[in-house]
């Protein structure tokens, strides 16, 4: 074995330092095709939000919310408070939270690329039946399947990135997947903006052109690599070599290649991940698995983006400046992951979380000031307050994109060991999914209730996390996936919660 002793994770210590290899033409192609996995999750936050304001969708589906858009004397911020339209965005996610379970197995045992067709492959037929959609229950079992599409992408794509992507760069191109998911954002967005003058059927072209990342993401799959530390955990070594050797573009893979045996063998002693996951050496990534998605979805981002259309009509947009405005907001989320993509290797994670979630909060604490002085229950803001309302959520979004949109997914993705790592995944995905099921159920009825104050609300949460990242994060920045384990040992609070590790001849025995 290549130098060093087995750490607590079954690999060695100390041994990033002899990784070698460069950034190869088959890694980026292999992350920028696997990332298009990221677009359909993107397609659909950005597609509900602009078909639930449409005059036909509304009509032909939920006629009481069209009556209610209609009348003048409603509240502004109560007009679209359905469970029903709440039901059509969130059963989507609580589909994919129950696949992500489903997916992790699968992922393990069938490798990255599995996860990847099966969840293309619904997400295709669930953007068919919506299209197609001639009733309620037709349009609801197409969310559904539309969610289990998402539940497999989300668990594997952020997985296959991390594991291809080189140490020294993986934070960035780990990113392309929220890339990818926001430039699906803007698609939809755009796409909203130009079918709402197709009256009759441009909500189902909006649904339907779902299947066009779909597409990709399933031929994707087929045509992709396996990475190298799946094929490893599946007794395929040799092979596993082959495919590290071709993405390095070197043979002199020993140590990396080494890392990921070491970590494969105690992977498959493990014959119960999601039980083993709650053992005490991995009570900081389980940590970590649960609130950094937790904490992604309580920056309200999701509410914004979901219900931008919803949510500038509220405050007395017309129909052709919600959608417009809420383009924007996507163009500024999709550019801005540009700028985490670019320093996240740089200056690390913990600098643009903290710096990012300073940012929202500022701008969520003015957009409530703005709303709460003057926006009142059946006015209008003034076109020159509806403008500074939108470049402040713009703001917002800015700092999203940058900080928490893809360090959401990248930190989780990178911090477990092999034999928790499809588990703690689905653990991510699904905290992620409840979460956005939960708010996106619930942010018509707290908009009615809390008005300007749902801004408020968001920024409490996006405070408490802030505080959170910087006592309890470490930098991960530059630490190889294999060797991560090594980095909590040294946290000043999880050293006190991790086990102890006694080592003699590369055996390891681990006393509480």
């Amino acid at each position: 074995m290549a130098g060093g002793s087995l750490g607590p994770a079954g690999v060695a210590k100390e041994r990033a330092e002899q990784y070698q290899g460069k950034v190869t033409p088959s890694v980026i192609v292999a992350c920028f095709v696997a990332a298009i996995g990221g677009s359909i999750f993107g397609y659909d936050i950005g597609i509900s939000g602009g078909v639930t304001s449409m005059d036909a969708f509304l009509k032909k589906f939920f006629h009481d919310v069209y009556l209610k858009k209609k009348h003048a004397h409603e509240n502004n911020y109560c007009k679209y408070d359905n469970q029903g339209l709440a039901a059509f965005t969130s059963s989507l996610y609580l589909a994919g939270l129950v696949a992500s379970f489903v997916a992790s197995p699968v992922t393990r045992d069938y490798g990255r690329r599995a996860s990847i067709i099966c969840g293309g492959i619904s997400f295709l037929l669930g953007a068919a039946l919506n299209a197609a959609a001639a009733n309620l229950a037709m349009l609801l079992t197409g969310r559904i399947l539309l969610g289990v599409g998402i539940g497999f992408g989300n668990q594997a794509v952020p997985l296959y990135l991390s594991e291809m992507a080189p140490t020294h760069l993986r934070g960035g191109l780990n990113m392309m997947f929220q890339l990818a998911t926001t430039l699906g954002i803007f698609t939809a967005n755009m796409i909203n903006y130009g079918t709402q003058k197709l009256e009759t059927w441009g909500w189902r072209l909006s649904l339907g052109l779902a299947a066009a990342p779909a597409l990709m993401m399933t031929v994707g799959g087929i045509l992709l690599p396996e990475t190298p530390n799946s094929l490893i955990e599946r007794g395929k070594k040799e092979e596993g070599r082959r495919v590290l050797e071709k993405i390095r573009g070197t043979k002199e893979v020993n140590a990396e290649y080494q890392d990921m045996v070491d970590a494969s063998e105690l992977a498959n002693s493990i014959k119960h991940p999601f039980r083993n996951i709650l053992e005490r050496r991995n009570r900081p990534q389980l940590v970590m698995a649960i609130f950094m998605p937790m904490f992604q979805i309580l920056t309200g981002i999701n509410s914004i983006l979901f219900y931008a259309p919803v949510l500038f009509q509220s405050m007395g947009f017309k129909g052709d400046a919600s959608l417009y405005s809420s383009a924007m907001t996507g163009a500024v989320l999709a550019s801005s992951t540009l700028i985490s993509i670019a320093t996240v290797d740089k200056l690390g994670r913990r600098a643009l979380l903290i710096s990012g979630g300073i940012q929202m909060i500022t701008c969520q604490v003015i957009v409530s000031i703005i709303l709460g002085l003057k926006f009142g229950p059946n006015q209008e803001l003034s076109k020159s307050f509806s403008i500074l309302v939108v470049v402040v959520i713009c703001l917002f979004v800015l700092a999203f994109g940058w900080s928490w949109g893809p360090l959401g997914w990248t930190v989780p993705s990178e911090i477990f060991p092999l034999e928790t790592r499809s588990a703690g995944q689905s653990i991510t995905v699904a905290v992620n999914l409840f979460f956005t099921f939960v708010i996106a159920q619930i942010f018509l009825t707290l908009l009615c209730s809390f008005k300007f104050g749902i801004f408020l609300f968001f920024a409490g949460w996006v405070t408490i996390m802030t505080i959170f990242v910087y006592f309890f994060l470490p930098e991960t920045k530059g630490v190889p996936i294999e060797e991560m384990i090594l980095l909590w040992r040294k946290h000043w609070f999880w050293k006190r919660i991790m086990p102890v590790v006694e080592e003699t001849n590369n055996q390891q025995s681990i006393s509480t």
